[in-house]
């Protein structure tokens, strides 16, 4: 404090209102990370910028995708222990609605057409499974929901088959020790 000069000790780029897909949304692309106004605006620097030439930029059709992200969480009343689990990356959707890994990639903009979808997995082989866990996050092209904020039919098979793809065993049950030379005290 003494020398004025600050350090950075922790960065959480979650802004209030925002996500990861918001700042790499292809408007953002094309222009300065949204996180950055933020950073700019919290840290009360001076900065200007014309705002009517930043919305029409944004608003540019060639800068306009549709992306939708979907938090996968595990909803049976039970506790057990994940054996296997899908891997993170690239998932196909078929014509009969099952799902099959496509390829690895760690980017949701691999993603190519609506048949496919990123799924980053959280929960993997030897981590507990209990009701409300998350299983992973994923990212889909256009809509999951219909204009009354219910999961379409697509976002549902995708669940489905994300979920498929997830085997576990029961935890073991402790087993009484029997009582050798039992006594009791007075």
């Amino acid at each position: 404090m003494d020398s004025g000069e600050i350090y950075l000790g922790e960065l959480n780029p979650r802004v209030t209102g925002a996500s990861s897909m918001t700042n790499h949304a292809a408007f953002a692309h094309a222009d300065a990370p949204l996180f950055l106004f933020h950073l700019l605006e919290f840290s009360g620097a001076e900065f200007e910028f014309d705002v009517d030439d930043l919305n029409m930029r944004w608003s540019d059709p060639d800068y306009i995708d549709s992306w939708c992200q979907l938090i996968i969480k595990y909803t049976a009343d039970n506790v057990d222990i994940v054996t296997d689990a899908p891997s993170s990356g690239i998932w196909r959707m078929n014509a009969d609605d099952t799902i099959e890994y496509s390829r690895f990639d760690y980017h949701r903009r691999a993603v190519t057409n609506d048949q496919e979808a990123f799924f980053l997995r959280i929960t993997g082989p030897g981590d507990y499974r209990y009701e409300g866990a998350d299983l992973g996050i994923l990212i889909l092209r256009n809509r999951s929901m219909d204009n009354e904020f219910v999961l379409n039919e697509r976002a549902k098979s995708w669940i489905k088959g994300i979920v498929s793809h997830y085997r576990a065993k029961p935890l073991q049950v402790a087993e009484a020790i029997p009582e050798a030379g039992a006594f009791k005290i007075l």
